[in-house]
């Protein structure tokens, strides 16, 4: 390779923080139309490494260069004028901003002096076309979901004619679908000549999609090799052992009435003819004890919004939540609490955590009142089912003191699920419960699950991670359009089948009764 082919280079970075080495003495380089995949655990140090590039943190040790050129990037402004640009994992945009304003921030087209709005707008429409999303530049951010706004992330990047593009996650809620567009454009840019930092945990996009590989594992980089490399020996770099199986569900078993086979035979969880007028519309379903049911489908089909008003966080028109046969008030998130439904949601930053609270409170938020004695909490009872907890789940943390703010995206994760175990929650909705988390990590979240339903707790599991949904469901339900189109058992669902399904026209009112009454269950 010659020196005019290389943008970018970093030698011998390390970054302390208070008690902890999250860099040390890290190598990296990347060349001009290439996709070079940064591969590691939760906690590994990636964040901390593309916060060097983009101006958030500053090395402790060893150099940056850009074309050749040693550099100091002190904030975003410098970061921009080298040509790097990063889409974090974590959505940076203003909620009560425009797609267009958000895309154009700060960089808004001007015509006499002002803004110019229909330049603006054109040109953001331009950009999320080529990203494939279906949105209007007019409209605000925060009414979108969580795939879409991923979409407008990338489209600002785009805007900003970047060198290096750094991608965190880009793929975490996309569907299959999106995930092929996105592709697309990464390969076109490719062709360009930008160069591509690419952080993923689904392994299977790094041979589609990458060139060269870097590990790191506890803030050192342990190896690089082709895309190609074997995912058993990615897995083995990254994490230091061998992952045996990637989905590990262990299936209830059909009984004779007594035992496991028992409560795996009777309903939880009831849904009956769920509906809220343009959204979804007479979803019913079961989830028996000791099981797992899936919920796949494209992102806009219904299926966070019937999570959500099952949990009571979300109205609903018509129908009825059931609990062991005990229909719940309608939009009531205690009710559904003391009935024994826990939802992990989406968006674990924005609704599953307090981010400046420690990780102690935050596994103590759903047992506080029940820790709590003529006015007085049981802080010591409350520690040591804390601590009890997060050993249970391997979360990474200086303490049990620490904010939960600084911990990984994984171990955030694990704190959110963690505070419903505590509860000894008995219907446990989760709703992309591994988005942005490593193989590893992914496979502790797979065992707990396991172990949740073996002591007789039903778990619904929404995510687009297809793969995920058929390893890991005992049934898979698929909606369309807000409505359930199908249910296919674990050896029916295949991605073909749960495909067809997600696109077609799901059964409407005024279709017949018995098509109606096959959805039942489902």
């Amino acid at each position: 390779m010659s020196n005019q082919d290389e943008l970018l280079r970093i030698e011998g970075i390390r970054k302390t923080f208070p008690g902890v080495v999250a860099l040390d003495s890290v190598d990296f380089d990347l060349r001009r139309g290439e996709v070079h995949v940064l591969l590691g655990e939760n906690g590994a140090g990636k964040s901390t490494l593309i916060k060097m590039l983009s101006g958030a943190y500053h090395p402790d040790a060893g150099r940056v260069l850009v074309d050749g050129e040693e550099v100091r990037i002190h904030g975003a402004q410098d970061s921009e004028r080298l040509g790097i640009a990063t889409i974090y994992q974590e959505f940076n945009l203003v909620p009560d901003l425009t797609v267009a304003e958000n895309i154009f921030l700060g960089r808004q087209p001007r015509r006499f002096g002002m803004i110019d709005r229909k330049a603006m707008e054109a040109d953001a429409a331009e950009l999320l076309r080529r990203v494939g999303v279906n949105v209007s530049p007019r409209a605000r951010v925060r009414e979108l979901g969580i795939a879409r706004l991923q979409m407008v992330e990338i489209a600002k990047a785009l805007s900003l004619r970047a060198r290096v593009l750094i991608m965190d996650e880009p793929t975490a809620v996309l569907t299959s679908e999106e995930v092929e567009k996105l592709f697309a454009i990464v390969r076109a840019l490719r062709e360009d000549g930008v160069g591509v930092v690419f952080i993923t945990h689904h392994l299977e996009e790094i041979a589609a999609l990458g060139d060269r590989v870097t590990v790191i594992r506890d803030g050192k980089s342990v190896g690089q090799v082709p895309a190609s490399t074997p995912e058993d020996e990615l897995v083995r770099l990254m994490v230091g052992r061998s992952i045996e199986q990637q989905y590990p569900r262990v299936r209830p078993v059909s009984g004779d009435g007594t035992g496991d086979g028992a409560a795996a035979d009777s309903a939880l969880l009831t849904v009956e003819g769920l509906t809220r007028d343009g959204v979804f519309h007479d979803v019913s379903f079961e989830v028996r004890a000791g099981e797992v049911v899936g919920i796949a489908g494209l992102v806009g089909a219904g299926r966070t919004e019937v999570a959500r008003a099952v949990f009571g966080a979300d109205p609903y028109d018509k129908g009825a939540v059931k609990v062991a046969g005990a229909a719940l008030r309608r939009h009531d998130v205690n009710a559904a609490m003391e009935a024994g439904i826990g939802l992990v949601p989406e968006d674990r930053k924005g609704q599953g955590l307090v981010l400046d609270a420690s990780v102690e409170e935050n596994l103590g938020l759903v047992t506080l009142r029940s820790a709590t004695h003529g006015g007085l909490v049981d802080l010591k009872g409350q520690r040591t089912a804390a601590a009890r907890i997060a050993g249970q789940l391997g979360v990474r943390m200086a303490g049990l003191g620490q904010h939960v703010r600084t911990l990984s995206g994984g171990n955030q994760q694990k704190v959110v699920i963690g505070k419903w175990l505590l509860a000894e929650t008995r219907v446990l909705i989760l709703d992309e419960p591994t988005r942005g988390i490593d193989v590893g990590a992914k496979v502790e979240i797979y065992q707990l699950v396991n172990e949740l339903t073996a002591a007789g707790a039903a778990v619904l599991m929404i995510s687009s991670d297809l793969p995920e949904v058929l390893g890991m469901s005992d049934r898979v339900l698929v909606m369309a359009q807000g409505r359930i189109a199908g249910e296919l058992s674990a050896d029916e669902a295949t991605q073909d089948s749960v495909m067809a399904l997600a696109v077609s026209t799901p059964t409407t009112d005024s279709d017949s009764e018995t098509a109606v009454e096959g959805s039942r269950g489902h």
